[in-house]
């Protein structure tokens, strides 16, 4: 029998949408076995909003009219449905008791039955699935067309150190004198760079320990910062049997399965480990450390990631027209280049120039420049004028000087100022240009060039920032200005001013707070790497001072394993004498 994995996107509680789809693909004479990924009918990540009475209410309806539906315009002999679920056990008022990831099987006589329980609920980085679901208590076998076929449901494959069961051991014990025909993966799960061939080892792994072929079906889109790539796929043995695309909708049918030599010996791997999960990025080589170089294959992949995130956030928030603050700088740049090669037909963009006393002609030419080579339109917004009449009138009200970082900051907000005005006079969609970098340290001013209403580097350090740049440019014949990507990075808020006036390298910086967020390294950790000490008390004094701008940071596009936003959780309020640790 054939089975069709049904690589979906819709937005969280489109119900409408959702049924849609089933009754577009489905009919009388549909046949076969047909997965679709975790929680399918409802969306993901719910957060709270699996708790609010109106969702509740509208979901239950929904099963209701899906059962109705099925019941008489599907068979159901012929056919067999697997979908990702909510199972809700409610009060006599309609409060959820208890929730519960499950698979929903409709086949012969059964319509919409929960049939299995999702039983490691990961509570990590993005992850709180304990503080809505109620786990599963045991494995399960469902018989299709008399086929026997194991359930596990996304982190059920990934057994570890830092999960106090491992699902896919005791399945493989519950089958002791069963054969199965194969193994089913109902996936949500959330794209991090390089993340799939993690998928593919671990699942051919577990087909040569079942001895059977392993299905994995996982959803795409983007929600918030959220991304999720698809790359559903099928695998026997060694064998890779089909494999959808990235960040694309896709029925990926798999036709009868020819037997394969499975590897005898096959044991079982603690699947991954926490360390494992989140160190990804640092290299040491000949006795230096740093951030490790993106492939062309890693940058395309980034690349893609980026275009597709950012297109999520603006049709699901209903946005067609967007403005963008153009420096002449490196992440503008970068920042508009995306957007244009994601950019639609009915889609506009603009980007704004506001140089102030400070800004060189340079920045114009190579702003211009870029905007011809993308076919974009540049509006010039100078404000020098506002800037000297903002500083006259506060040197008048206080009497005070207005100079030095006070007077850096009111360009930056003064800028963020316009942009806000241009996006409500015509409706546009802010988008921010800040990179992982700065954010980090709190190179930014808050309510200045920190507004937006998307970050699309804020995952990418600015060492990542240059590196796809020189990749895009590559591929799309020199976009990007050359001097662009060679000048040395300023902000401009004062006369000859450049980064390195109040940051360490790039490089090195990068490395530092990659040990700081993904190794969770201590001061004493990254100077036996061999980073100055000097520069590491720099670093972690700059990081622990401005946990306050990311916290009112904008959603951030996540492309790793450890970003800033959803998953990275800090009080503000807190002693901060161990960072000196």
């Amino acid at each position: 029998m054939n089975i069709t994995l049904h690589q979906t996107e819709h937005t969280i509680a489109d119900f409408e949408g959702i049924f849609t789809y089933l009754k577009t693909h489905f009919n009388k004479k549909t046949t076969g076995i047909h997965l679709f990924p975790e929680l399918f009918l409802s969306g993901y990540p719910l957060q709270d909003l699996c708790l609010q009475k109106p969702f509740v209410q509208k979901y239950q309806n929904f099963l209701e009219e899906l059962r109705i539906w099925l019941k008489d315009h599907v068979n159901l002999k012929e056919c067999h449905l697997l979908m990702g679920g909510l199972k809700y056990t409610l009060s006599e008022n309609n409060i959820p008791i208890t929730i519960e990831n499950v698979v929903y099987l409709s086949s012969n006589n059964s319509i919409l039955e929960p049939i299995y329980t999702k039983r490691l609920l990961p509570n990590y980085d993005i992850f709180d699935e304990k503080k809505y679901f109620t786990k599963g208590r045991s494995s399960k076998v469902i018989e299709i067309a008399g086929q026997k076929y194991g359930i596990l449901i996304c982190e059920d494959m990934w057994a570890s150190t830092f999960h106090d069961l491992d699902p896919v051991k005791e399945l493989f014990e519950f089958c002791d004198d069963i054969s199965l025909a194969g193994i089913f993966n109902f996936s949500a799960s959330p794209y991090i760079l390089r993340k799939d061939q993690k998928r593919l080892t671990r699942a051919k792994e577990i087909s040569h320990l079942f001895q059977c072929p392993f299905y994995y079906v996982n959803r795409i889109g983007g929600e918030d910062e959220i991304l999720f790539d698809g790359n559903s796929f099928a695998v026997n043995g060694e064998e890779l049997l089909a494999k959808a695309k990235r960040f694309k909708t896709e029925k990926l049918n798999i036709e009868s399965i020819k037997p394969t030599k499975y590897l005898s010996d096959s044991k079982l791997t603690h699947g991954v480990t926490w360390e494992e999960l989140f160190q990804a990025d640092l290299v040491t080589n000949n006795g230096e450390t740093h951030i490790a170089h993106w492939s062309d294959e890693d940058c395309q992949e980034v690349l893609e990631a980026l275009c597709f995130g950012f297109q999520q956030y603006a049709r699901k928030n209903g946005f067609n027209k967007f403005t963008l603050a153009l420096s002449g700088g490196m992440d503008s740049a970068l920042v508009l280049t995306i957007m244009t090669l994601s950019l639609s037909q009915e889609q506009y963009l603009e980007a704004v120039y506001m140089p102030s006393i400070h800004s060189s002609p340079l920045s114009f030419e190579l702003s211009l420049g870029l905007c011809k080579n993308l076919g974009i339109p540049l509006k010039s917004l100078p404000i020098k004028f506002l800037h000297s009449t903002t500083k006259n009138l506060f040197g008048q009200t206080f009497n005070e000087p207005f100079e030095g970082l006070t007077d850096e900051n009111i360009q930056s907000r003064l800028r963020g100022t316009l942009l806000y005005t241009r996006s409500n006079q015509i409706g546009s969609m802010v988008v921010n240009t800040s990179n992982k970098s700065e954010l980090a340290v709190g190179y930014s001013t808050q309510y200045g060039d920190s507004v937006g209403a998307i970050s699309l580097l804020g995952d990418l350090y600015k060492s990542q920032v240059y590196r796809l740049s020189e990749y895009i440019n590559s591929k799309y014949k020199n976009l990007i200005p050359e001097e662009i990507i060679t000048r040395p990075p300023t902000a401009e808020l004062r006369e000859g001013q450049v980064d390195t006036d109040s940051l360490p390298p790039y490089e090195m910086l990068d490395a530092i707070l990659e040990g700081i967020l993904n190794y969770r390294y201590t001061k004493t950790d990254l100077t036996e790497l061999g980073f100055p000490e000097e520069q590491v008390e720099k670093t972690l004094n700059m990081y622990r001072r401005n946990e306050y701008k990311r916290y009112q940071f904008c959603p951030i596009i996540k492309i790793s394993s450890k970003s800033f936003g959803f998953g990275y959780r800090v009080p503000l309020s807190k002693e901060t004498s161990f960072y000196n640790y």
